[in-house]
Parts: structure tokens; sequence; C-alpha cells
């Protein structure tokens, strides 16, 4: 068996690494032009990990706050448009697939999915969530001036990536 290289995930108080990535609407993403107006949150996932189809629907509730979400899939264009209809998912997309040989992902030091990160303005990582953490998305909702989790939802506290 082939030894497979680990990364060290990026903490907080580390600079988000500089990158450009394809969108899968068409263009290209970079990390500096995203955060040049303010923080963003940036999703990582694959479309097969039930923990990021749990996830990624409460994501999608910030979309109306104050926190721009990009997720970074690590599936092809096809596979992710797919998974936005399913869990109806309408942030911008950004694809890091084995094509590109995950080279963001492997550069956050992405070892489980999804794993999220607040990089602020200036693109220092301010917070990072691996898996599902119910209080984490509570926080990011009162950072972005939404509520994402309702008193009707049912959710676990915690889940593992």
């Amino acid at each position: 068996m082939a030894a497979r290289k680990t990364y060290k995930l990026l903490g907080p108080g580390t600079p988000a690494p500089e990158f450009d990535l394809p969108l899968l609407d068409g263009g290209e993403a970079r990390l500096s032009e995203l955060t040049a107006t303010g923080p963003v949150l940036l999703a990582f996932f694959k479309v097969t990990c039930p923990i990021c189809q749990l996830t990624f629907p409460f994501l999608e509730r910030l979309k109306g706050g104050t926190l721009p979400v990009y997720g970074i899939s690590q599936n092809d264009a096809e596979d992710t448009r797919e998974f936005n209809r399913e869990y109806g998912i309408t942030f911008p997309m950004l694809l890091d697939d084995e094509d590109n040989n995950f080279e963001v992902s492997n550069a956050f030091g992405i070892s489980s999915v999804p794993t999220v990160f607040l990089v602020e303005r200036g693109g220092a990582i301010s917070r990072v969530v691996e898996g599902w953490r119910k209080s984490e998305i509570e926080w990011l909702g009162t950072r972005a001036g939404v509520v994402t989790i309702g008193p009707g939802d049912y959710v676990p506290e915690w889940k593992a990536g």
C-alpha cells in the first residue's frame, strides 16, 4: 500500500493560501478578490459526504446575511451541479477536483469534509470548523445576522466529517 501524503490543517491566525479556482458557472475566483471587501466563508466538501449533505442547506441560510459563502467542491462540475439541485444550494461554487490534484484543498490541509474556514478581509483565517457542529453553525449565523437553525430544526450537536 502506498503512503498517502498528509497535510496539516491550517488554523486560526494563519494566512489563507492565495488561490485561483474555476467557478462552477464560469470564470475564476481569486481569494484576495473574494476577501477584498470583507470576510468570506469557504466550505470544502464532496458531494457523496453525508455530513456535507447535512451542513450545506444550513450554510445556504447564511446567503441572506452579511457573510458570503463559497463552496469548494472536490468533485467535477456535473456532480457539483447535481448536488446543488438536490440540496437547494445557490451560493457560488468553486471547483478543486482531482484534475487539479486537489491543490487548494491540500494547501488548506483538508483531511476530512466538510471543513469550513472563515477568512477575514486581508486573508487571515479566523475560524475553522471540521464536520458538523451545531454551535458553530449558529455562531456563523449570528456573525452573518441571520438565523441558521430554527426551533423546528432537529439536528445533532456534533457529527464528524
